[in-house]
């Protein structure tokens, strides 16, 4: 039986074989070049930025621009209604007088004597047009001298003449107006009553008195503080209600506006702590627009006055007295002498309140730490007549009093 043989190879396919062979090593060449020549280059680009678009490595930065953005327009939207404040005043000149006899001052120190006055910059800090007719809202303790000049400086460094409207006699606030017939732009004032702490505050404010419309931006980092501000020429009140924030507010900041990030304002610069670092504060812009409208109205801003000197009533100090309500406003006297428990003369005492009594409600308004006397009247107006619910004797009564006005 004979043997099949495997059939030889023949030669063509051998050379077939060959010539795939380079074809392939000549087109890898060809394709490495242009992997890395700059077409290549570009290809790579567009298949990189493909996968990109599909969520595969190589993903390029989208910036996180939200915030940024609110800031900047918030800051572009409200800088051209912050000015800064100058205020200069004339000031005595001093020479020193040798006596004639002895030039030198050997045996006898020479006067000092006034030559004459020249007018010279004392103090300096920021506020913000509140009113088309160029309304300004500033610190207390940056306009409150009626002997002074003062001198508004816009966005654009137009510098206008400026005079005091009206000082709160309670607040850290006093508005000026620009002598101007010109149409300003105010800023939006927004509210204080939703503000929460967490949120991003922007302060801006004429920083040292010298780097106009310098901006901080920080948090709101407490609501409800009670602070005692102290000034720089002496003197000390303590405000209350006070919105804390770690946006920088420096000297010259003070009167400025502190805006959340839809650029509506929502406090007034007014202070800083000088025992901590980026510890500032506000006054609630709630408080200034009820300032805003009695100047406008009236040219004056006043307060309510009852007349009444008080505690307000906790669990403590019901167990302490031995009360039947844990909450109102314990009317008694003061520790010293000299501090009765109803003024004379005043709507309290006008109205029949004692010494003793406790004020439970307050237009209908409870009266407790949250809310207390002070603040429920601060809502309203003198003239106004309120009616009050009170405990006297362990039985409640109801009193009407028509506020006065405060008086310093």
């Amino acid at each position: 039986m004979k043997q099949l043989e495997a059939p030889k190879p023949k030669n063509n396919n051998i050379i077939w074989a060959a010539v795939i062979l380079i074809a392939g090593m000549f087109l890898g060449l060809i394709f490495g070049y242009f992997l890395y020549s700059g077409m290549g280059a570009q290809l790579f680009d567009k298949i990189s930025f493909q996968n990109s678009q599909n969520g595969a490595v190589g993903q390029k930065y989208e910036p996180q621009t939200t915030q940024e953005q609110k800031i900047i327009q918030a800051v572009k939207d409200v800088s051209p209604s912050v000015v800064s404040i100058v205020i200069s005043k004339n000031m005595p000149i001093y020479q020193y007088q040798y006596n004639p006899i002895d030039p030198f001052g050997l045996f006898a120190a020479p006067q000092r004597i006034q030559t004459g006055t020249q007018k010279q910059e004392v103090g300096a800090g920021t506020g913000f047009i509140v009113s088309e007719d160029g309304l300004v809202l500033t610190n207390k303790h940056v306009a409150s001298d009626s002997a002074a000049e003062y001198t508004v400086t816009d966005n654009n460094g137009v510098d206008y003449p400026a005079k005091i409207v009206a000082v709160d006699p309670v607040q850290d606030l006093a508005i000026i107006k620009i002598q101007s017939e010109e149409i300003f732009k105010p800023v939006k004032l927004g509210t204080s009553s939703n503000v929460q702490i967490g949120q991003t505050a922007i302060a801006i404010g004429n920083v040292l008195g010298e780097f106009q419309n310098t901006v901080s931006v920080g948090v709101i980092s407490g609501l409800g503080r009670t602070i005692v501000a102290s000034g720089v020429q002496g003197g000390s009140e303590t405000l209350e209600d006070i919105i804390q924030t770690d946006a920088a507010i420096n000297p010259g900041n003070s009167g400025g506006p502190l805006l959340n990030l839809s650029g509506e304002v929502i406090g007034v610069n007014t202070a800083t702590s000088e025992a901590g670092q980026s510890i500032g504060f506000a006054i609630s812009i709630d408080k200034a627009k009820r300032d805003i409208q009695q100047a406008q109205a009236t040219g004056k801003i006043s307060y309510p006055y009852l007349g009444v000197r008080y505690v307000i009533i906790d669990a403590s100090l019901q167990k302490s007295k031995n009360l039947t309500v844990d909450y109102g406003a314990l009317i008694q006297k003061g520790t010293t002498a000299g501090e009765p428990a109803i003024t004379a003369g005043s709507p309290a005492a006008v109205a029949g309140l004692k010494d003793g009594d406790i004020i439970l409600e307050f237009d209908n308004q409870k009266i407790n730490k949250d809310n207390t006397l002070a603040q429920a009247i601060s809502a309203y107006n003198p003239g106004q007549t309120i009616n009050l619910k009170i405990l006297r004797n362990k039985e409640e009564i109801s009193v009407s009093v028509t506020l006065g006005e405060w008086k310093q």
